[in-house]
């Protein structure tokens, strides 16, 4: 019987996918259009910020495990860091979208095409050949340093930001830093347990 993965042995691909699926259920919320267009900015508000704490962990420490452990490891980290970009371009313009336009659907439809092939991508090529191709201890230290930078990197897209190490991992903690801050101030919500808290209130 499989169980889910406990914070001891999660390796990179478990919190990846875990990530995607919780990414998944808010734009699945989003499409059907249901709610207030407070509560559907505060949903996109959600989708962004996990998708920016997810694109900055990968560039910052998987992608280069692929680089290193692939035979074409940098052609594919490549095509996923423009694939980054394209989706960190559509969330700057939808940060900004009023949630009772057509633009915000719009832009929620391309962000959801976006981030859906990029998954299928992962899930189905990347995330298999990482696994067989990279020791377990490796992916595991690799979970704890996806998490951590979580934790203290961005919220709020950053287009044309560094995508590769150092660089991307020296600034992470100052921009999510100022963009912590900006969320506290605003009371913009970046976690479904924060909108869960929000709601019970």
């Amino acid at each position: 019987m499989t169980h889910p993965p406990t914070a001891d042995d999660s390796d990179v691909v478990d919190i990846l996918i875990s990530d995607h699926r919780s990414i998944e259920a808010v734009l699945v919320e989003l499409a059907t259009r249901q709610g207030t267009a407070e509560h559907r900015r505060r949903l996109a508000d959600v989708a962004i910020a996990e998708l920016v704490r997810h694109s900055v962990a990968e560039e910052a420490y998987v992608y280069p495990i692929a680089r290193e452990v692939l035979p074409d490891g940098d052609q594919i980290a490549d095509r996923e860091i423009a694939e980054h970009a394209d989706a960190e371009r559509t969330m700057k313009e939808l940060e900004s979208a009023e949630p009772s336009s057509p633009r915000f659907d719009e832009l929620l439809v391309q962000l959801t095409s976006l981030v859906r092939h990029h998954v299928s991508d992962e899930e189905k090529e990347l995330f298999p050949r990482l696994r067989a191709a990279t020791a377990r201890e490796e992916l595991v230290e690799a979970a704890a340093r996806v998490t951590a930078i979580k934790e203290i990197g961005p919220t709020r897209p950053h287009p044309g930001g560094p995508e590769h190490p150092p660089m991307n991992r020296l600034l992470a903690p100052g921009l999510g830093l100022i963009d912590r801050l900006r969320d506290a101030l605003s009371g913009r919500p970046t976690s479904v347990d924060e909108l869960t808290d929000r709601h019970q209130r």
